[in-house]
């Protein structure tokens, strides 16, 4: 396992910064702020951090179990050296200072209601073609099943692995739900828990490369990098996961269910 404090030093020379004075004051104020949240809440183990590339773009692929999930997702990649950038609903940026925030530190909007599937997502193209880090959460919103397993994903994140031929690189974290359930409002400081992220080998999408982009080809790639951060989920748990994504439609017998 890498230590990231050693992993962070040594790539001081292309380690990102913000951008320009502001970027820079807002990110050193998140630093100041959500390090100390992180390591208050929860003991962190990053297991794989040396797969998030030194420079260069990647789009890193999420599970999502909490409301807290970015603070300990942001935290490790800026571990790696790198500045990580979430997609957000672009009427955040309509806020007067968030917004200054938010493009200090590159955040992407998401235009959601677009009817162009690339223009809701063009900020974050812009992005993996400027040789950025973009996270991205197929899930769409904190897992509903119970157990903790990815939903059905959102084909987005397949547009945006198809489109550039850059590392698709799937992560599974864990424990953050222990701290902060979202749907149950349920939040459980102490006993301090522990949160673990592992980062895998960046996924072979080589075959689709060639492939018509269709509705097809968007569903089997956005499942195939779904199915490795699920196994990932499985390993870092400890536990076999499911062999389908959890739906939430119910059945017959009134359980919602995996499809």
């Amino acid at each position: 396992m890498s230590d990231p404090k050693s992993l962070r030093r040594s790539r001081s020379g292309t380690r990102e910064r913000g951008r320009g004075v502001l970027g820079r004051i807002w990110l050193g104020t998140a630093v100041a702020v959500f390090y100390p949240i992180k390591a208050l809440l929860a003991r962190t183990r990053l297991v794989g951090l040396r797969n998030v590339p030194a420079e260069g773009s990647a789009l890193l692929v999420l599970n999502h179990v909490s409301h807290l999930d970015p603070v300990y997702d942001a935290v490790a990649v800026h571990r790696a050296g790198r500045l990580p950038r979430f997609l957000a609903k672009n009427t955040l940026w309509n806020v007067p200072v968030l917004r200054g925030v938010l493009r200090g530190v590159e955040q992407i909007p998401v235009y959601r209601g677009t009817v162009d599937a690339r223009k809701s997502l063009r900020e974050a193209h812009e992005a993996l073609e400027n040789g950025k880090i973009v996270l991205i959460y197929p899930d769409g919103t904190i897992t509903r099943d119970p157990d903790g397993w990815p939903m059905t994903p959102k084909i987005g994140v397949a547009r945006l692995a198809l489109e550039h031929d850059v590392p698709v690189i799937p992560v599974a974290r864990w424990g953050t739900r222990e701290i902060y359930d979202g749907y149950n409002k349920r939040f459980r400081p102490l006993p301090r828990k522990q949160v673990t992220l592992s980062f895998g080998e960046p996924v072979d999408l080589s075959e689709y490369r060639d492939r018509e982009v269709d509705n097809r080809t968007l569903r089997e790639v956005t499942e195939l990098v779904m199915s490795r951060v699920r196994d990932l989920l499985g390993e870092v748990r400890g536990e076999q996961p499911p062999v389908s994504f959890y739906s939430g439609r119910k059945r017959a017998s009134g359980k919602e269910d995996h499809v």
